[in-house]
């Protein structure tokens, strides 16, 4: 009975290995026979708020949770990451440790360099990148540093149209950071970002990343996902089949007490897509935390 099972191991093996060295759709017994690939068209985007780098954060500081956070990323294989209060040294930290990634985004307080990114990331042999851009979250969004509104801070917005190389299917990906201070700000910032998306879509299934600064029963929140308004997002943790971890986002490196923690992060969706799973990753090592706020992971399928 062993033997049996040995040889049959065995045969799995090998069968997985000659499935394995055949890249181009061709079997090597008889490379005239064209075969279908298996597909895995599952696409894991993470919304993650990594904490700008501040010195006076302590054992909490940048330099201490750079490794895992670069980690946490490739462990949960996120193929889309937007990622907020990146600054240029933290974008050049995650560039060197992600190197099947492609970073994309601008520093929101001159355009180029200074100030927190709004960052988008995605993996290099899993899209091609047909389109991008940024823009501010104002009354001029093509002006770079510009305020909008009653905001406290620049607000930046950043963007990409990307094709994916498995089903060459296209969608449309933007990750922000909405003022932690202006009600306005926040309302107009919406509504803009409605506005981009509709114009620079071109109908493409769409996915909106970002630290929204408002709890899911806030009026910006409702605002997004109003289904009265053709321009809504649908929150995806409405839509997953699995949802997984707590009911908050942002815990200020576990200072905040379990029951005042809100939600502000999200991952919104609108399009032909099926939501697999959603999670809050509020891991610790050695009780420290990634970041201030905890990463969120949602599987989707384009349909």
């Amino acid at each position: 009975m062993k033997k049996i099972i040995i040889c049959l191991s065995l045969a799995a093996v090998l069968l997985a290995c000659g499935s394995a060295n055949s890249d181009n759709g061709t079997t090597e017994s008889n490379p005239n026979q064209t075969v279908t690939p298996a597909v895995n068209a599952l696409i894991n985007v993470m919304s993650f708020n990594i904490r700008y780098d501040n010195p006076e954060d302590g054992v909490n500081n940048w330099k201490n949770r750079k490794d895992r956070a670069a980690n946490a990323i490739k462990f949960y294989d996120a193929d889309i990451v937007g990622a907020q209060e990146v600054l240029k040294n933290q974008l050049d930290d995650l560039k060197d440790r992600l190197p099947g990634y492609v970073a994309l985004g601008v520093g929101r307080e001159d355009g180029k360099e200074k100030g927190e990114y709004s960052a988008l990331f995605f993996k290099k042999d899993r899209f091609s990148k047909i389109a991008d851009g940024y823009f501010w979250l104002s009354e001029t969004p093509e002006v770079a540093g510009s305020k909008g509104w009653d905001g406290a801070c620049e607000r930046i917005a950043t963007w990409a149209r990307l094709q994916d190389n498995l089903t060459g299917k296209s969608l449309f990906v933007l990750n922000t950071h909405l003022d932690h201070v202006g009600q306005v700000a926040r309302r107009e910032g919406i509504n803009l970002i409605f506005d981009k998306v509709n114009e620079l879509s071109q109908g493409a299934p769409v996915i909106v990343t970002g630290d929204f600064n408002s709890t899911p029963d806030s009026d910006v929140v409702k605002h997004v996902t109003n289904p009265a308004d053709k321009n809504h997002l649908n929150d995806s943790k409405s839509l997953a089949n699995i949802v997984y971890g707590p009911s908050w986002s942002w815990h200020d490196f576990g200072e905040l007490p379990y029951d005042k923690r809100p939600l502000i992060d999200y991952v919104f969706v609108r399009g032909d897509m099926d939501v697999l799973r959603y999670g809050v990753l509020a891991e610790t090592e050695n009780e420290e935390f990634l970041s201030d706020h905890a990463p969120l992971l949602v599987t989707l399928k384009l349909k």
